[in-house]
């Protein structure tokens, strides 16, 4: 039998299997001027429209790191693959950011407390995404956000956390909740896409 750390050991070795490719994705490495542009505006307007701290977890390659880092944020990201977290370390070289080598459910940040929680196409993936947003619900000042985006890929079987499921384990824990889908924007993903994904700003 399989047990949690025994996946997470498992998780880490393919993330750091797929670091050397993992930028070759459009919506990855966001090497395209057009899909760099179209992150950057989405996430000036799910940011703070000031300096701010802000946990980046599972970051990968840090290709979102850069850019909240870009438009003045300090970012701290968390991974659990030390391929990406060198490549994010690399790509960020100079910036106001840091990269920690951990476990994105419960990041090794101490007592530091943060203004807005990144994440991107990590949550779907926890076993226990309830426990999870409580855990990360401690991260934020009285104000902070939340920044997820996630999604429902394939269909036999679907894989994901559907926008109605994610919303429903937030009410609990925040003043406020809005869904934005991102299904419709092929810029984000460098091509058409027909699946559910979308982003949630949820402010606690």
């Amino acid at each position: 039998m399989t047990n949690e750390s025994d996946r997470g050991v498992a998780v880490r070795i393919d993330w750091d299997a797929e670091a050397v490719a993992f930028d070759d994705e459009p919506d990855h490495g966001l090497r395209d001027p057009e899909v760099r542009l179209a992150w950057a505006r989405r996430l000036r307007a799910w940011l703070p429209d000031h300096p701010a701290d802000v946990l980046d977890l599972g970051c990968g390659t840090g290709s979102l790191a850069l850019l909240a880092a870009e438009q003045g944020h300090h970012v701290t990201g968390v991974d659990g693959s030390p391929a990406m977290v060198q490549r994010a370390r690399a790509k960020l070289a100079g910036r106001d950011a840091v990269f920690l080598l951990g476990d994105a459910a419960a990041p090794p940040v101490g007592e530091l407390l943060f203004d807005t929680v990144l994440v991107r196409h990590v949550l779907w993936a926890l076993p226990d995404p309830a426990r999870v947003l409580r855990h990360w619900r401690g991260l934020l000042r009285p104000g902070g956000r939340f920044v997820l985006v996630e999604g429902v890929w394939g269909t036999v079987p679907p894989v994901g956390l559907p926008a109605g499921r994610l919303t429903a384990l937030l009410a609990p824990l925040t003043v406020d909740v809005r869904v934005e889908s991102l299904s419709s924007q092929p810029a984000l993903w460098g091509k058409e896409v027909d699946d559910e994904r979308y982003a949630v700003v949820a402010t606690v």
